[in-house]
């Protein structure tokens, strides 16, 4: 396994390994990426902090008047996505709008369920520079000019959760309300493959060497959600996770809440467990219980 795992919690940074460190204390951390200079992390859904090791943080800037949800650092920008489904752009020491995401093609049908504002939930990026960003409830929307332009990409009634770029396998992969979403041609088009899971509605995806993993569950007020693998090129259905883990979480793993490195594995669940694989997720123990509510997870 990989020695140290970072989780943000709804109260502080919990670094587990050969000694548990935490920071940012008393301050919930939302997600987590990293970034050439070093990790990324969102902050009370309002700040951005930056470290260059994981452990000692240094506040960067604030998001005024709106929800931070993710953080994406590239070669070219700091983008972070926001509730009303806006994107920001670090300028400076300021997030000014990337005013063309607010022109994107079809945009006045993105929405929610519940009759609220849409959000900007998932961010990701390929070795090209092309990002792509999560819409819930409005697809995967891609720039492969460096943001001069925005096209959409998925059907947005797919309800896509979280969306990453696998190196491996090349693929853009999505976790969305009717399975795993896979793009081999960079989000031109799309399949969706639910087989072997007990419910197609998916919150989160990670790729260990090979073998991709999801959490999956009967949908959004579920009490049986479960996480599963298969290869990532397919041909099999999914196998549900099962040695070492629970027969069912009582609520959903959530995006970000399912990390990868390697063939190292981590998840954290809503109840502050922490579930670590060495064998891409054939086997898990767990790393740490009652720890605060998890947000999201990664590997140091």
């Amino acid at each position: 396994m990989e020695r140290e795992v970072l989780v943000g919690t709804a109260d502080g940074l919990h670094q587990l390994g050969d000694q548990t460190q935490v920071s940012l204390a008393s301050r919930a951390v939302n997600s987590l990426a990293m970034g050439e200079s070093g990790w990324w992390a969102v902050v009370d859904r309002t700040d951005v902090w930056q470290s260059s090791s994981g452990a000692d943080w240094e506040q960067v800037a604030s998001v005024e008047g709106l929800h931070a949800n993710c953080v994406l650092p590239t070669p070219e920008a700091l983008y972070v996505g926001t509730s009303e489904a806006r994107l920001l752009v670090l300028q400076g020491e300021q997030f000014a709008p990337v005013e063309l995401f607010d022109r994107v093609e079809g945009r006045d049908e993105w929405s929610t369920p519940w009759g609220g504002l849409p959000d900007i939930r998932s961010m990701a990026a390929d070795p090209s520079g092309t990002v792509y960003a999560n819409v819930h409830v409005g697809g995967v929307v891609r720039s492969a000019d460096a943001g001069r332009s925005w096209q959409p990409t998925i059907d947005i009634r797919s309800d896509v959760h979280q969306v990453i770029f696998d190196p491996g396998s090349g693929q853009v992969l999505a976790a969305s309300a009717r399975g795993l979403a896979s793009s081999a041609d960079g989000g031109e088009t799309w399949s969706f493959d639910s087989d072997g899971l007990h419910g197609g509605y998916l919150r989160a995806v990670a790729v260990a060497n090979g073998t991709v993993l999801v959490t999956a569950s009967t949908g959004p007020f579920t009490q049986r959600a479960a996480v599963y693998r298969r290869a990532v090129d397919g041909g099999e259905p999914f196998v549900r996770c099962q040695e070492g883990l629970p027969e069912w979480f009582p609520e959903n793993v959530d995006t970000f809440c399912l990390a990868a490195k390697g063939a190292s594995v981590v998840f954290g669940t809503s109840d502050g467990s922490v579930f670590v694989s060495s064998d891409e997720g054939l086997s898990w123990s767990t790393l740490a219980e009652g720890l605060p509510s998890v947000r999201c997870v990664a590997f140091a």
